[in-house]
């Protein structure tokens, strides 16, 4: 893991934008007030191109800069340095979402991953799966899912209530934005690799909709 990954690991809440200006159909209905949920837009399978969106409707949004990646090239005219960001956003109720950016600055970088996680946001189906509770609660998810990026699997498994988080401490922060509390996780792979892990993350919790 990399020095910057320690240095921006714990969740921040995204800093509020002085004005913003819509520049797309969907971007005006929400500033406009005709759409007021995020829920609106994907029971009508509506695409949003825009992150103010995101953050006009889900103000508790969080940002985490899961991995910053150094990658030097040598060139004719000396060695090139550039950032390469992995960034997840939650709301730790239900919304999740990861992107990626790269830039010759990490600030940039960490801005263009940012701004890319706020456009691949997705719901995450919250219940109480587990034969042991049975609570009807939303601390968990309602049915065992599996998720895989690059060569790491992973399932996620739900677990009763008052277990916590059942997982590596790179897992436990991302299942926490997206608002799951009690979870058991199987891993399969190099975990280490975050790219891969997060990717893996975001494709199991993509399936409790796609799959129930």
């Amino acid at each position: 893991m990399s020095r910057f990954s320690r240095q921006a690991r714990q969740p921040r809440p995204q800093e509020q934008q002085v004005e913003w200006k819509p520049r797309t159909t969907l971007g005006n209905m929400v500033s406009s007030g005709k759409i007021n949920s995020m829920d609106q837009i994907y029971e009508n399978g509506m695409r949003i191109q825009e992150s103010e969106i995101v953050k006009h409707l889900l103000p508790d949004i969080k940002s985490q800069v899961v991995h910053v990646g150094i990658v030097q090239k040598q060139t004719d005219a000396g060695e090139m340095t550039r950032f390469n960001a992995l960034v997840a956003v939650g709301n730790e109720a239900g919304w999740f979402g990861i992107g990626k950016g790269k830039s010759s600055q990490m600030r940039i970088s960490i801005d263009k991953a940012t701004t890319a996680a706020y456009l691949n946001v997705i719901p995450v189906k919250l219940g109480c799966g587990s034969w042991e509770c049975r609570c009807n609660k939303p601390h968990s998810i309602p049915f065992k899912v599996k998720g895989k990026g690059g060569s790491v699997s992973l399932e996620l498994i739900p677990a009763p209530r008052g277990l916590g988080l059942v997982a590596g401490q790179n897992i436990k922060g991302l299942l926490k934005l997206a608002g799951l509390v009690d979870i058991w996780t199987k891993s399969f792979g190099s975990t280490n690799t975050m790219s891969s892990t997060t990717k893996a993350i975001f494709n199991a919790l993509r399936s409790t909709y796609s799959v129930g």
